[in-house]
């Protein structure tokens, strides 16, 4: 069966869709930015895992990972082959600028345009000259190019280097249907790897817990959110921890939680006696925010998570907690979603820093994949705001975990300014209550600290976010520059009209 290639692509750095009991992940309590450090260590072994099978199957144990990833490319379809690829190729010769002919008769003979030739004296013993050639021709074409300079002996070496084709850039989303292929685990189920977990002896729990990620498992982009049938006891659990943050919310929670709380209870969806359905929910944001809920199996890797984000699409467990630990879970259930991140997302402010740390994270390096990790996990989660010089709650682990909510507000732990560059380096606790919280000036605060920061990355693009079409554009060209500043004075003028027409009015 024919595979998509940007997925044979996403091969070289994601694993199977649940792969912490294979690779050795401990089971006890974890947090986004564990397992974007844990992932790190399992993509680095089995990119190679994956090359020395591709190797294998081509019989050819020169491939390098660029060239993996080209041929995954080229299968994908006869279209994907004929498809024009830019490369750039470095060869090693042994017989002097002589070469140079052969290399451009052969990149003829493919079909090919040099876009670029440079050459310079070669450091390597027994090699004359190194040459940088950059070429653009057809995907099948470029591979035939590669073999055939490979088997002259006037090369000593013939090396596809990392371009636009380049495993160095992540794949990543560019359309919301791409998020079925954003569904990969850091745990399978979590009451059978942990003898502490609630549920572990508990095997109708387990069994209920596997029914429904199965669920999930099977949604894909375009699908209705299947609606799920709580027993009296699931919604017994929602009810206790429900009534708890309706009594703690007016005193500690921001504004702008309570105010989305109360548009939910107006909306009959945040009601005591039924845990809500995530369609419901979901209808519900995209009316406010525009952001939509699509149902997980459970945790995410950090960088499926923070992907999803980027097209204002927040990925919930619909599971539930077990009853005798109806106050803390060790893992994210639909409560602590629908409690704790649900509100906060039907806010205009605080959606679009959702969405901004979701979209620094589209191709960005493993290294900076768990430094976005650690500010969601500071903000999103933990974080603390000031408001009328008081201290109120915004993260979602602090909204719904009543321990942890009140040991935030006491005078126990310390409290920082949010500061990106500082608070992406913050070792966090994942085992008791955080000894330190970051507190924000303001929702418009922390995103203006957060772009700046974002800018210093090392991802050479820019992206950005398109609403019309779902789609994710990459900025890496002046003509795609050109269009967006079109778009962008098209938008202009209507506000400044609009600004005109007002100002006009007040003088009639």
């Amino acid at each position: 069966m024919a595979v998509a290639a940007a997925q044979k692509n996403r091969e070289m750095f994601a694993i199977k869709k649940s792969y912490s009991i294979e690779n050795g992940y401990p089971s006890r309590r974890r947090s986004l930015v564990d397992d974007a450090r844990f992932e790190t260590l399992v993509v680095k072994q089995t990119k190679q895992s994956v090359l020395e099978e591709a190797r294998a199957r081509a019989n050819d144990y020169t491939l390098t990972e660029e060239e993996v990833i080209l041929q995954n490319a080229a299968s994908e379809s006869p279209e994907a082959e004929q498809a024009i690829q830019k490369a750039a190729l470095l060869l090693r010769m042994r017989d002097g600028m002589g070469s140079l002919a052969r290399i451009l008769k052969t990149i003829d003979n493919y079909k090919g345009c040099v876009e670029h030739l440079e050459t310079r004296p070669s450091q390597a013993s027994g090699i004359q000259f190194d040459a940088l050639v950059k070429v653009s021709m057809t995907r099948s074409n470029l591979l035939q190019l590669i073999r055939s300079l490979r088997q002259s002996t006037a090369f000593a070496g013939v090396n596809l280097l990392s371009d636009n084709i380049s495993s160095k850039t992540p794949w990543f989303p560019r359309h919301a249907s791409d998020l079925d292929n954003c569904n990969h685990l850091m745990t399978k189920f979590e009451p059978e790897l942990d003898m502490n977990h609630p549920g572990f002896a508990d095997k109708q729990y387990r069994e209920r817990r596997k029914e429904i990620a199965e669920i999930a498992f099977a949604y894909k982009y375009g699908d209705s959110i299947p609606s799920i049938t709580y027993t009296e006891v699931e919604n017994s659990t929602w009810q206790r921890v429900f009534n708890t943050v309706l009594e703690l919310m007016p005193k500690h929670a921001c504004k702008e939680y309570k105010a989305a709380f109360g548009k939910l209870q107006e909306a009959d969806i945040f009601v005591p006696h039924r845990i809500p359905q995530l369609d419901d929910v979901s209808n519900f944001l995209r009316k406010h925010t525009g952001f939509t809920l699509r149902p997980a199996a459970g945790l995410l890797t950090a960088r499926d998570f923070l992907a999803s984000l980027a097209f204002r699409v927040f990925q919930s467990t619909q599971y539930v907690r077990h009853n005798n630990s109806p106050f803390h879970t060790p893992e994210p259930d639909c409560i602590h979603e629908l409690l704790g991140h649900i509100p906060l997302l039907a806010d205009p402010n605080f959606a679009q820093f959702s969405q901004e740390i979701g979209l620094a994270s589209l191709g960005a390096s493993d290294s900076e994949i768990e430094k976005l990790s650690t500010v969601y996990w500071f903000t999103v989660e933990f974080g603390l705001c000031k408001e009328n010089q008081q201290l109120k709650a915004y993260g979602a682990a602090l909204l719904s975990s009543i321990g942890e909510l009140l040991h935030a507000l006491s005078d126990k732990p310390e409290l920082r300014p949010f500061e990106p560059a500082s608070t992406s380096l913050q070792p966090y606790q994942d085992q008791e209550y955080q000894p330190i919280y970051y507190v924000a000036e303001s929702f418009d605060d922390a995103k203006d600290k957060f772009r700046r920061w974002v800018s210093t990355m090392s991802r050479p693009f820019e992206v950005r976010f398109n609403p019309h079409t779902e789609r994710v554009e990459v900025l890496d060209s002046v003509e795609k520059l050109d269009t967006l500043i079109w778009q962008l004075n098209t938008e202009m003028l209507h506000l400044t009209n609009a600004v005109n027409k007002l100002r006009g009015s007040r003088f009639e």
